[in-house]
């Protein structure tokens, strides 16, 4: 067998022990002699082996301390209008919402530009934090022009896209803005995260099929444990 396959055959192994459960998250994966005793091959092999899956992302190289099984995280594709519920299911986790409020609010400058409203004008928002397998991970305010004033009505605890759509609604098109905020107080509370702590900050605006504008968003965003893909 030559050596491309030996590298392959381990890293293979490995990955069957990651998905059959025998490693999970977290945990150390055997030492390098101990994968060569048990894999029959030399060092060189077995380090090929784990860099192949080191850059696939399902491990990672602790100084000082080892390789791990990664914990593998939420992640979007931004080059897709997707719901969160749906980033979610494709990273074979449980999705979920507490609505903290929906209501209405003075619209402010960016809303004016952005949902095309009149100043002084009220706007529609709605603020949930989601979930991924019970650990919040993202605080989210979305805004909306007065035409989506029926939202306050509606159930907000599912994906909202999927609801919208329901409504003949298909947002289609999205405009992003990415930088890193520190937490105010009420953020850190509701992510479970310390007053201070930086977070991934995205500002967006969605259009509808037609090109309008449909809402923007705001949300914090725990880096740690949700990704972005562009």
């Amino acid at each position: 067998m030559g050596a491309e396959a030996l590298y392959e055959t381990v890293a293979e192994k490995l990955r069957s022990q990651i998905n059959g459960g025998v490693l999970n998250p977290g945990d150390q994966i055997p030492t390098e002699k101990e994968l060569c005793e048990a894999c029959g091959v030399s060092r060189i092999t077995v380090r090929r082996a784990v860099s192949e899956l080191e850059k696939e992302g399902i491990l990672e190289k602790r100084q000082g301390k080892g390789t791990f099984v990664t914990t593998p995280g939420t992640g979007i594709d931004l080059r897709e209008v997707n719901s969160f519920h749906e980033a979610c299911r494709r990273a074979g986790v449980r999705p979920g919402t507490k609505v903290i409020s929906a209501g209405y609010v003075k619209a402010a400058e960016a809303d004016v530009s952005e949902l095309k409203t009149v100043p002084g004008e009220r706007v529609v928002e709605t603020v949930r934090v989601r979930t991924a397998d019970g650990v919040p991970v993202v605080l989210e305010k979305n805004r909306f022009s007065m035409a989506y004033s029926y939202l306050t009505e509606c159930d907000l605890s599912g994906s909202l896209y999927a609801l919208l759509r329901e409504m003949g609604v298909e947002p289609s098109a999205a405009v992003h803005e990415i930088s890193l905020r520190k937490t105010d107080r009420e953020a850190a509370a509701l992510l479970s995260v310390r007053e201070g702590t930086p977070l991934i900050f995205l500002h967006e605006v969605i259009y509808d099929q037609k090109g309008r504008s449909l809402h923007n968003s705001d949300q914090f965003i725990r880096g740690d444990l949700f990704t972005f893909r562009v």
